[in-house]
Protein backbone atom coordinates (compact mmCIF):
# COMPACT_ATOMS: atom_id res chain seq x y z
CA UNK A 1 0.00 0.00 0.00
CA UNK A 2 1.09 3.58 -0.78
CA UNK A 3 0.53 5.67 1.89
CA UNK A 4 2.36 9.16 2.45
CA UNK A 5 2.07 8.73 6.20
CA UNK A 6 3.61 5.59 6.78
CA UNK A 7 6.51 4.26 4.96
CA UNK A 8 6.74 0.64 6.36
CA UNK A 9 9.77 0.29 3.89
CA UNK A 10 11.79 2.51 5.29
CA UNK A 11 10.79 1.71 8.82
CA UNK A 12 12.36 -1.70 7.65
CA UNK A 13 15.48 -0.32 6.44
CA UNK A 14 15.92 2.03 9.50
CA UNK A 15 14.98 -1.12 11.53
CA UNK A 16 17.85 -3.38 9.96
CA UNK A 17 20.37 -0.61 9.55
CA UNK A 18 20.06 -0.10 13.55
CA UNK A 19 20.53 -4.05 14.19
CA UNK A 20 23.24 -3.81 11.56
CA UNK A 21 24.99 -1.27 13.16
CA UNK A 22 24.85 -2.85 17.03
CA UNK A 23 26.15 -5.36 15.63
CA UNK A 24 28.96 -3.50 13.68
CA UNK A 25 29.74 -1.47 16.91
CA UNK A 26 30.35 -5.15 19.08
CA UNK A 27 32.65 -6.51 16.43
CA UNK A 28 34.83 -3.54 16.46
CA UNK A 29 34.71 -3.21 20.28
CA UNK A 30 35.98 -6.41 20.65
CA UNK A 31 38.57 -6.11 17.99
CA UNK A 32 39.88 -3.59 19.51
CA UNK A 33 40.20 -4.69 22.96
CA UNK A 34 40.73 -8.37 21.94
CA UNK A 35 37.82 -9.50 24.62
CA UNK A 36 34.98 -11.57 23.66
CA UNK A 37 33.69 -10.22 26.43
CA UNK A 38 33.60 -6.51 27.13
CA UNK A 39 30.48 -6.61 29.76
CA UNK A 40 27.95 -8.67 31.36
CA UNK A 41 25.98 -8.20 28.94
CA UNK A 42 27.74 -9.90 26.18
CA UNK A 43 27.70 -13.24 27.69
CA UNK A 44 26.89 -13.18 31.64
CA UNK A 45 27.27 -16.69 32.70
CA UNK A 46 30.67 -16.97 30.64
CA UNK A 47 31.86 -13.48 32.58
CA UNK A 48 30.81 -15.00 35.65
CA UNK A 49 32.71 -18.35 34.77
CA UNK A 50 36.06 -16.35 33.40
CA UNK A 51 35.67 -13.87 36.52
CA UNK A 52 35.95 -17.06 39.01
CA UNK A 53 39.07 -18.51 36.90
CA UNK A 54 40.94 -15.53 36.82
CA UNK A 55 40.52 -14.76 40.67
CA UNK A 56 41.60 -18.54 41.37
CA UNK A 57 44.52 -17.80 38.77
CA UNK A 58 45.73 -14.27 40.48
CA UNK A 59 45.98 -16.23 43.77
CA UNK A 60 48.00 -19.18 42.60
CA UNK A 61 50.77 -16.88 41.02
CA UNK A 62 50.54 -15.13 44.80
CA UNK A 63 51.10 -18.66 45.77
CA UNK A 64 53.73 -19.72 43.83
CA UNK A 65 55.40 -16.72 44.92
CA UNK A 66 55.08 -18.12 48.61
CA UNK A 67 56.52 -21.36 47.39
CA UNK A 68 59.17 -19.89 46.40
CA UNK A 69 60.05 -17.47 49.53
CA UNK A 70 59.31 -20.55 51.53
CA UNK A 71 62.02 -22.36 49.92
CA UNK A 72 64.31 -19.40 50.00
CA UNK A 73 63.70 -19.41 53.74
CA UNK A 74 64.27 -22.78 54.58
CA UNK A 75 67.52 -23.10 52.49
CA UNK A 76 68.94 -19.88 54.83
CA UNK A 77 68.33 -21.86 57.78
CA UNK A 78 69.61 -25.14 56.12
CA UNK A 79 72.62 -23.48 55.10
CA UNK A 80 73.01 -21.88 58.31
CA UNK A 81 72.28 -25.72 59.92
CA UNK A 82 75.53 -26.79 57.31
CA UNK A 83 78.58 -24.52 58.61
CA UNK A 84 76.79 -25.84 62.70
CA UNK A 85 78.21 -29.04 60.89
CA UNK A 86 81.50 -27.97 59.51
CA UNK A 87 82.00 -26.35 62.90
CA UNK A 88 80.91 -29.17 65.08
CA UNK A 89 83.01 -31.75 63.35
CA UNK A 90 85.90 -29.09 63.69
CA UNK A 91 84.84 -29.18 67.65
CA UNK A 92 84.94 -32.97 67.75
CA UNK A 93 88.14 -33.71 66.15
CA UNK A 94 89.82 -31.44 68.76
CA UNK A 95 88.08 -33.56 71.32
CA UNK A 96 89.47 -36.71 69.49
CA UNK A 97 92.47 -34.90 69.80
CA UNK A 98 92.62 -34.17 73.31
CA UNK A 99 91.47 -37.23 74.58
CA UNK A 100 94.78 -38.93 73.47
CA UNK A 101 97.80 -39.36 75.84
CA UNK A 102 100.05 -37.36 73.54
CA UNK A 103 98.45 -34.09 74.58
CA UNK A 104 99.80 -32.06 77.23
CA UNK A 105 98.03 -30.15 79.64
CA UNK A 106 98.90 -26.93 78.20
CA UNK A 107 97.76 -28.43 74.50
CA UNK A 108 94.28 -29.28 75.99
CA UNK A 109 94.13 -25.84 77.37
CA UNK A 110 94.85 -24.32 74.19
CA UNK A 111 92.29 -26.55 72.08
CA UNK A 112 89.69 -25.79 75.06
CA UNK A 113 89.96 -22.34 73.77
CA UNK A 114 89.49 -22.84 70.22
CA UNK A 115 86.84 -24.58 71.24
CA UNK A 116 85.55 -22.06 73.61
CA UNK A 117 85.70 -20.08 70.23
CA UNK A 118 83.68 -22.27 67.91
CA UNK A 119 81.22 -22.69 71.14
CA UNK A 120 80.36 -18.74 70.88
CA UNK A 121 80.17 -19.08 67.34
CA UNK A 122 77.57 -21.67 66.87
CA UNK A 123 75.68 -19.69 69.40
CA UNK A 124 76.10 -16.77 67.08
CA UNK A 125 74.86 -18.68 64.11
CA UNK A 126 71.99 -19.96 66.31
CA UNK A 127 70.72 -16.55 67.93
CA UNK A 128 71.39 -14.23 64.53
CA UNK A 129 70.24 -16.36 61.14
CA UNK A 130 67.76 -14.17 60.07
CA UNK A 131 65.46 -13.87 56.97
CA UNK A 132 63.56 -10.89 55.81
CA UNK A 133 64.72 -9.93 59.49
CA UNK A 134 63.32 -12.80 61.63
CA UNK A 135 65.31 -14.61 63.18
CA UNK A 136 64.89 -18.75 62.15
CA UNK A 137 67.38 -21.25 64.35
CA UNK A 138 66.88 -19.51 68.10
CA UNK A 139 64.48 -20.50 70.63
CA UNK A 140 61.97 -17.55 69.78
CA UNK A 141 62.83 -18.30 65.89
CA UNK A 142 60.39 -19.09 63.16
CA UNK A 143 61.44 -22.72 62.90
CA UNK A 144 61.15 -22.69 66.79
CA UNK A 145 57.31 -22.50 66.85
CA UNK A 146 55.01 -24.78 68.56
CA UNK A 147 52.67 -25.14 66.72
CA UNK A 148 54.53 -25.01 63.68
CA UNK A 149 54.96 -23.00 60.72
CA UNK A 150 52.21 -22.62 57.70
CA UNK A 151 52.70 -22.36 54.53
CA UNK A 152 49.90 -20.82 52.15
CA UNK A 153 50.27 -22.76 48.92
CA UNK A 154 46.76 -22.44 47.15
CA UNK A 155 44.19 -19.41 46.76
CA UNK A 156 41.97 -21.47 49.07
CA UNK A 157 42.12 -20.90 53.05
CA UNK A 158 41.85 -24.93 52.87
CA UNK A 159 45.18 -24.72 50.87
CA UNK A 160 48.05 -24.53 53.55
CA UNK A 161 50.88 -27.17 54.76
CA UNK A 162 52.36 -26.95 58.01
CA UNK A 163 56.27 -27.83 58.71
CA UNK A 164 57.14 -28.70 62.19
CA UNK A 165 61.11 -28.00 62.90
CA UNK A 166 59.96 -27.67 67.08
CA UNK A 167 60.94 -31.05 68.35
CA UNK A 168 64.44 -31.35 66.34
CA UNK A 169 65.43 -28.14 66.80
CA UNK A 170 64.63 -27.29 70.40
CA UNK A 171 64.11 -30.34 71.88
CA UNK A 172 66.82 -32.35 70.68
CA UNK A 173 69.58 -30.04 68.72
CA UNK A 174 69.54 -27.57 71.20
CA UNK A 175 69.52 -29.80 74.02
CA UNK A 176 72.23 -31.92 72.52
CA UNK A 177 74.79 -28.90 71.66
CA UNK A 178 74.40 -28.11 75.06
CA UNK A 179 75.29 -31.07 76.84
CA UNK A 180 78.62 -31.03 74.70
CA UNK A 181 79.73 -27.66 75.07
CA UNK A 182 78.24 -25.93 77.84
CA UNK A 183 78.90 -22.54 76.50
CA UNK A 184 76.56 -22.70 74.01
CA UNK A 185 73.32 -20.42 74.22
CA UNK A 186 71.15 -20.57 71.03
CA UNK A 187 69.62 -17.12 72.61
CA UNK A 188 72.70 -15.16 71.78
CA UNK A 189 73.05 -14.36 75.41
CA UNK A 190 76.40 -15.33 77.46
CA UNK A 191 77.17 -19.21 78.31
CA UNK A 192 79.28 -20.86 81.15
CA UNK A 193 82.09 -18.33 81.24
CA UNK A 194 85.52 -19.28 79.02
CA UNK A 195 87.86 -19.93 82.00
CA UNK A 196 85.23 -22.39 83.21
CA UNK A 197 84.86 -24.60 80.65
CA UNK A 198 86.20 -28.11 81.00
CA UNK A 199 85.08 -30.13 77.66
CA UNK A 200 88.68 -30.98 76.46
CA UNK A 201 90.88 -30.03 79.63
CA UNK A 202 88.61 -32.51 81.88
CA UNK A 203 85.71 -34.74 79.90
CA UNK A 204 87.70 -35.11 76.18
CA UNK A 205 86.60 -38.58 75.43
CA UNK A 206 83.05 -37.91 76.57
CA UNK A 207 82.58 -35.09 74.38
CA UNK A 208 83.33 -36.71 71.44
CA UNK A 209 80.51 -39.20 71.51
CA UNK A 210 78.14 -35.91 72.76
CA UNK A 211 79.30 -33.89 69.35
CA UNK A 212 78.52 -37.26 67.72
CA UNK A 213 75.45 -37.17 68.50
CA UNK A 214 74.45 -33.65 68.20
CA UNK A 215 76.01 -33.79 64.72
CA UNK A 216 73.49 -36.34 63.85
CA UNK A 217 70.91 -34.19 65.78
CA UNK A 218 71.94 -31.71 63.11
CA UNK A 219 71.76 -33.87 60.48
CA UNK A 220 68.50 -35.18 61.12
CA UNK A 221 67.23 -31.22 61.39
CA UNK A 222 68.41 -30.52 57.66
CA UNK A 223 66.63 -34.11 56.16
CA UNK A 224 63.49 -32.70 57.12
CA UNK A 225 64.14 -29.17 56.36
CA UNK A 226 65.19 -30.75 53.20
CA UNK A 227 62.00 -32.84 52.80
CA UNK A 228 59.95 -29.83 53.15
CA UNK A 229 61.71 -27.77 50.96
CA UNK A 230 61.09 -30.89 48.35
CA UNK A 231 57.57 -30.88 48.65
CA UNK A 232 57.57 -26.95 48.00
CA UNK A 233 59.14 -27.20 45.18
CA UNK A 234 56.75 -29.70 43.95
CA UNK A 235 53.53 -27.28 45.09
CA UNK A 236 55.26 -25.20 42.77
CA UNK A 237 55.37 -27.27 39.49
CA UNK A 238 52.15 -28.56 40.51
CA UNK A 239 51.06 -24.70 40.55
CA UNK A 240 52.56 -23.52 37.41
CA UNK A 241 50.44 -26.46 35.78
CA UNK A 242 47.12 -25.73 37.40
CA UNK A 243 47.74 -22.35 36.25
CA UNK A 244 48.67 -22.58 33.14
CA UNK A 245 45.45 -24.46 32.56
CA UNK A 246 43.27 -22.49 34.04
CA UNK A 247 44.38 -19.42 32.16
CA UNK A 248 44.21 -21.14 29.12
CA UNK A 249 40.76 -21.62 29.67
CA UNK A 250 39.91 -18.43 31.14
CA UNK A 251 41.03 -17.63 27.30
CA UNK A 252 38.97 -19.64 25.53
CA UNK A 253 35.77 -17.65 27.24
CA UNK A 254 37.19 -14.40 27.15
CA UNK A 255 39.43 -13.68 24.91
CA UNK A 256 37.87 -12.90 21.01
CA UNK A 257 38.86 -15.37 17.75
CA UNK A 258 40.11 -12.13 15.58
CA UNK A 259 39.95 -13.94 12.40
CA UNK A 260 35.80 -14.63 12.60
CA UNK A 261 35.37 -11.73 14.61
CA UNK A 262 37.00 -9.77 11.71
CA UNK A 263 34.82 -11.70 9.01
CA UNK A 264 31.64 -10.38 11.11
CA UNK A 265 32.84 -6.97 10.66
CA UNK A 266 33.48 -6.93 7.66
CA UNK A 267 29.72 -8.59 6.51
CA UNK A 268 28.04 -5.99 8.85
CA UNK A 269 29.93 -3.05 7.06
CA UNK A 270 28.44 -4.36 3.84
CA UNK A 271 25.09 -4.64 5.57
CA UNK A 272 25.77 -1.37 6.93
CA UNK A 273 26.41 0.35 3.30
CA UNK A 274 23.61 -1.51 1.63
CA UNK A 275 21.09 -0.75 4.37
CA UNK A 276 22.10 2.95 4.05
CA UNK A 277 21.13 2.98 0.12
CA UNK A 278 18.18 0.68 0.50
CA UNK A 279 17.19 3.50 3.07
CA UNK A 280 17.74 6.25 0.26
CA UNK A 281 15.52 4.30 -2.10
CA UNK A 282 12.68 4.12 0.60
CA UNK A 283 12.42 8.05 1.00
CA UNK A 284 11.54 8.36 -2.51
CA UNK A 285 8.43 6.57 -2.15
CA UNK A 286 6.67 9.84 -1.13
CA UNK A 287 7.19 11.23 -4.57
CA UNK A 288 5.88 8.11 -6.17
CA UNK A 289 2.67 8.97 -4.50
CA UNK A 290 2.46 12.48 -5.48
CA UNK A 291 3.06 11.30 -9.18
CA UNK A 292 -0.46 10.00 -8.69
CA UNK A 293 -2.04 12.88 -8.65
CA UNK A 294 -0.13 14.47 -11.25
Amino acid sequence: MLSLHTNAASLSAQNSLTSTQSKLSTSMTRLSTGFRINSAADDAAGLQIATRLKSQTSGMAVAMRNTQNSVSMLQTAEGALDEVTNIMTRMKDLATQAADASSSTDDQTAMQKEFNSLTDELSNIFSNTKFGGTALLSKTGKLSAAAGITFQIGADSSEKMVGNFKTELIDTVQVNILAAATGFKADGTPGTADNTRTELTATANATIDLMATAIDDVSALRSKIGAVSNRLDHVYNNLSNISTNTQAATGRIMDVDFASESAKMTSNQMLMQAGTAMLKQTNQMSSMVMSLLQ
